[in-house]
């Protein structure tokens, strides 16, 4: 059933606006239903009006019906059309379905070409993956030094002080004092993973003891995995994300080590760390980040991890091997569910893009490439898995912790706490 009325498309003579808009909103809805010829002859309908907004939606549309007929010559015809107007809303789109086409066709010079004028246009969110779109592209023409500019281009455009240097400098920091001051001893009784106390209702220490490490050996090589692990998640997924995802992996494993047997504190950041090394092998095997500054590491991330659970089995519990398998589960699926945002994947193929919004309230809008509702709820819904698995296991570590007979200050027992 039609559920957006248009005027009949074969009645020839002039339009007015409101009806040239009811054919735009009768073919969008007929491209949402799988009706291509007919959402064709709508979007033909509104080309020639005397406004270029309207004319140049109507072109993208048109472009957009006669892709998923697989005429690709008329496509790019139509899509190259909205190029040679007045500058319109729809006018960016068009240049990015352009350089896309050009690709398909094997033409890789035309779609630099296209992508540059697409990076004129850009809005901000979209510069960083134009950006590693060129990059590939001048790689594959023979152009490396375009291809690292290019490269650098995307990974520059985070913020001023990465969130990786900034928590790596904290840690540094907490850590050193800890190791060097006289007073450490009580600081990093408050912050390190104290089982007794967590069950107690002390959750902070889920976090806190990612600021604590054994000795300077041990902190070393945590910021070392940090500082090669940390900017690859940040540049794929934005400072936001990395955030949350360093701060969930770390719960993840704490509380993978609060669940355990034992009582013995633990200290270091390598859950979180081992979180985001999951979150870059599942990202990079199944969305194939286009980021080839960074493929050497995460191609060896899988032999790395088996490497560090390997030491952690044979350290007969000197090392919090929970800990590290815990923040590994959830940096694996983070990374499988949530595609970076940052960066293009070749999951996502090179399609059309800036279809996403829609040319049915106003031509304006086919220029807005914000994601559908449903990819919006991704995010919240991974995370949310994993604050319902930490829940659970919190209740679980607590009561077999709460009831423990033992005195619940477990530094007066332990002096050498675990490391992670």
């Amino acid at each position: 059933m039609d559920d957006v009325r248009a005027p009949d498309p074969a009645v020839s003579g002039p339009l007015t606006r409101e009806a040239a808009l009811a054919h735009l909103q009768r073919g969008e809805a007929l491209l949402g239903t799988g009706d291509f010829d007919r959402a064709a002859v709508h979007f033909n309908r509104v080309i020639g009006f005397d406004d270029p907004g309207i004319t140049a939606a109507g072109l993208l549309g048109l472009g957009e019906a006669r892709y998923r007929m697989d005429d690709e010559d008329g496509a790019l015809a139509s899509w190259t059309a909205v190029t040679q107007l007045t500058e319109t809303p729809s006018t960016y789109p068009a240049w990015r379905n352009v350089a896309a086409a050009r690709v398909r066709s094997g033409d890789l010079a035309g779609a630099m070409s296209a992508y540059r004028e697409s990076d004129r246009r850009a809005p901000a969110a979209d510069k960083a993956e134009i950006a590693n779109r060129l990059g590939w592209l001048a790689k594959e023409t023979g152009d490396t030094g375009a291809s690292r500019k290019y490269f650098a281009r995307g990974r520059g455009t985070g913020p001023l002080i990465p969130m990786t240097l900034v928590i790596i400098a904290l840690t540094v920091i907490v850590s050193l004092t800890v190791l060097v001051s006289t007073d450490g001893g009580a600081l990093e009784r408050f912050l390190w993973l104290d089982k007794l106390q967590i069950a107690l209702g002390e959750y902070w220490r889920l976090w806190t003891v990612t600021l604590v490490h054994g000795d300077p050996l041990h902190l070393l090589f945590n910021m070392y995995a940090l500082f090669l692990a940390g900017p690859i998640v940040e540049s794929w997924y934005g400072s936001i994300r990395f955030v949350l995802f360093y701060l969930t992996c770390a719960a993840a494993g704490s509380v993978a080590s609060f669940v355990t047997p034992g009582i013995v504190p633990s200290v270091g950041a390598s859950g979180a760390i081992f979180g985001l090394f999951g979150i870059l092998l599942a990202a990079g095997r199944i969305h194939h980040p286009i980021d080839r500054a960074s493929r050497a590491l995460v191609q060896q991330l899988g032999i790395l991890i088996g490497i560090n659970l390997l030491f952690g089995f044979a350290s007969g519990g000197a090392i919090d091997n929970a800990a590290h398998i815990g923040g590994l589960v959830a940096g694996l699926w983070l990374g499988a569910v949530v595609r970076p945002t940052k960066v293009a994947t070749l999951a996502g193929g090179w399609s059309v893009p800036g279809r996403a919004g829609s040319v049915t309230a106003s031509p304006d809008a086919v220029v807005n490439p914000t994601a559908p509702g449903m990819a919006r709820l991704i995010l919240p819904f991974a995370l949310s898995v994993v604050v319902v698995v930490l829940v659970v296991g919190i209740a679980i570590g607590t009561s077999v912790h709460e009831a423990d007979p033992r005195a619940p200050t477990v530094a007066a027992i332990y002096s050498v706490p675990k490391t992670t």
